[in-house]
Parts: structure tokens; C-alpha cells; sequence
């Protein structure tokens, strides 16, 4: 399912930054219209594993500094099998350890608000109750 909803969500949707397609720097928003950028990407596989029944408090938006050193968000999936990262920069779905991002904040298991990552430690991604 996770593969499924990467390499759909990946075709589907155009690449654009915030600033040629709202003309701002920064929107997180559903690529409704077929283009967006990295959380764009995101939002929308979140939105679809939701719908096909995966827990939302296993999925966490993710942001990372990627190989060049840039600013990037992700969707980290906890599963039986381990964290897995969901990225529209590659088409495999890695555990996060090998994945060769900086992880830098994630959202916060009990609340809207961003968790610093700032040790190599697995990052927890589940809640005690559902959202």
C-alpha cells in the first residue's frame, strides 16, 4: 500500500515551488490541481493511506535537510516493519536511517506542534489515542 500511494502520488503531481504557483514562499496545501511542491507531495499520500485505512497517528510530516543541503519535507510512516520515509525525490520507500537526510523536525505525537530531531535516535511517531 505504501509503494502504491508513493509512486501514484508521485506520478500524478507536477513539481512547482510555492513562489511560481501561489507567489508566496511557503504553502502547505493539497495538489489539487496537480502541481505542488515536497509537503504538497506529502500531504496528499497522508491523506490517501488515511483513507485506505492506515492509522493518521502513524504518520508524521517530516522535515529534513536533504544531500544538498536543502530544506525538504517528507512523511514518515511507522510500521511493524519499522519508520519508513515517503519522498517525491526518489521512488523507494526507505527506513529513515538509510535515507541519508539530516532529520530535523517532525509533528508531535500529542499536538499540532513541530518536534526537534536533533539526536540520531529513531524518531517516535505514533500517539496514545487517535487524532
Amino acid at each position: 500500500m505504501l509503494a502504491t500511494v508513493n509512486r501514484e502520488v508521485n506520478r500524478r503531481i507536477k513539481p512547482i515551488t510555492d513562489l511560481k504557483h501561489w507567489g508566496v514562499v511557503d504553502r502547505w496545501d493539497f495538489p489539487d490541481d496537480g502541481w505542488g511542491d515536497c509537503e504538497d507531495y506529502q500531504l496528499l499520500k497522508r491523506k490517501l493511506l488515511a483513507d485506505r485505512g492506515l492509522p493518521r497517528r502513524a504518520m508524521r510530516m517530516t522535515v529534513v535537510q536533504d544531500g544538498k543541503g536543502e530544506g525538504h519535507a517528507v512523511l514518515m510512516v511507522r510500521t511493524d516493519r519499522g519508520d519508513f520515509i515517503l519522498d517525491n525525490q526518489r521512488g523507494a520507500i526507505l527506513p529513515w536511517t538509510r535515507t541519508g537526510y539530516v532529520f530535523v523536525k517532525r509533528e508531535g505525537q500529542t499536538s499540532r506542534a513541530w518536534v526537534s530531531l536533533e539526536t540520531d535516535a529513531s524518531p517516535v511517531v505514533t500517539a496514545a489515542s487517535e487524532e
